[in-house]
């Protein structure tokens, strides 16, 4: 079945999971971030109970979408590779069971129950979670990022999108009243999704290039002399580095635009985004204080530091509530397609 099709209203359920269900699902969904990803569950604690369930429900299909496509557990690779023909028959599944959750149909599959609920809870538009869906055809498509531009449209639709979608479980747009600071909100949003896959892309550029991917654009590569096939190659390891350091440089412009969408968040929501925040941008600090040797390991963010960033998370918080004015986003950055339904 195209994702473009209706489906009978005779399967639509239209409403969101019951008190059972929707707690069976959470629990289900922070089992999953548990193992999956500990700098989110270290942030989501934060949350108010109502929005932490809907953000790790949101997160569980994420995760789930991912792994399909790449034929991964939690982020980690099956003995056999996925095929191209394999992947896309995955992501065509993935669109249909996902399509049919957000449109109220009830799958008896956790991850699709889950965004079902929340899309059905928060109402969501269609088009955010196919957008992050579309991000995963271009890994599966072989996509080539040939211009900045190009790195940046991938970078919306992996991160940038959930983003969005995370902004308005946390309550962006669901007050009338509030809709002209809508689109300038989720812009935030999206520019956090944005910092953070560009870190991402920063710290993994080498495994990535071991694993058949190229996420950094070819025109810096042109104007280093290097090749892409060249990319390993240990001659170009200061070059490589100099790139990463590029990138690092790239993000802390969308991290600096993200801070300012926090003062438009409930306080408890805000606590937690600024914690994430400072945590994942920590990774650039300290890739970048390895210089060449960032290629070496992966970094990450220890328990100690975390703590310390939930501290300064609500620091932050504070001060976003005492700022009289905030800064226009820069017209430099790159901007989200706008959403019907969805911004002002």
């Amino acid at each position: 079945m195209s994702v473009a099709e209706p489906l009978s209203p005779m399967l639509a359920r239209a409403l969101p999971l019951g008190k059972a269900d929707r707690a069976a699902a959470a629990a289900e969904a922070q089992a999953t971030i548990a193992k999956g990803s500990k700098s989110f569950a270290a942030a989501a604690r934060l949350f108010g109970a109502d929005t932490r369930a809907s953000a790790m429900m949101l997160y569980a299909w994420c995760r789930h979408c991912d792994d399909v496509v790449d034929d991964q557990i939690l982020g980690f690779a099956r003995r056999s590779p996925v095929g191209a023909i394999d992947a896309e028959a995955r992501l065509n599944e993935l669109e249909t069971k996902t399509l049919a959750a957000i449109r109220g149909r009830h799958t008896g599959e956790g991850a699709f129950d889950a965004i079902g609920d929340v899309a059905l809870r928060h109402r969501l538009p269609e088009a955010l979670p196919l957008q992050h869906l579309a991000g995963f055809r271009m890994d599966v498509e072989g996509r080539r990022y040939e211009t900045l531009r190009d790195t940046l449209d991938y970078c919306y639709h992996v991160a940038g999108v959930v983003g969005v979608m995370m902004a308005v479980v946390m309550g962006v747009g669901r007050d009338e009243r509030e809709t002209a600071d809508v689109t300038e909100t989720l812009d935030r949003a999206s520019d956090l999704g944005i910092a953070f896959q560009l870190t991402n892309i920063a710290r993994d550029v080498a495994e990535d290039f071991r694993a058949g991917r190229l996420y950094l654009p070819r025109e810096w590569l042109d104007e280093m002399g290097i090749r892409p096939d060249e990319l390993g190659e240990l001659r170009h390891r200061e070059t490589l580095a100099q790139l990463v350091l590029r990138l690092f440089d790239l993000a802390d412009d969308y991290y600096a635009s993200a801070l300012h969408g926090l003062a438009a968040l409930p306080p408890r929501a805000a606590w937690a985004v600024a914690t994430a925040h400072g945590v994942y941008r920590e990774i650039g600090t300290i890739l970048r204080n390895r210089g060449a040797q960032a290629l070496d390991a992966r970094a990450k963010t220890g328990a100690v530091r975390k703590i310390a960033h939930v501290g300064h998370g609500m620091r932050l918080v504070a001060a976003s509530r005492l700022a009289r004015t905030l800064p226009q986003r820069s017209s430099d950055l790159w901007t989200r397609p706008r959403i019907a339904g969805l911004d002002a």
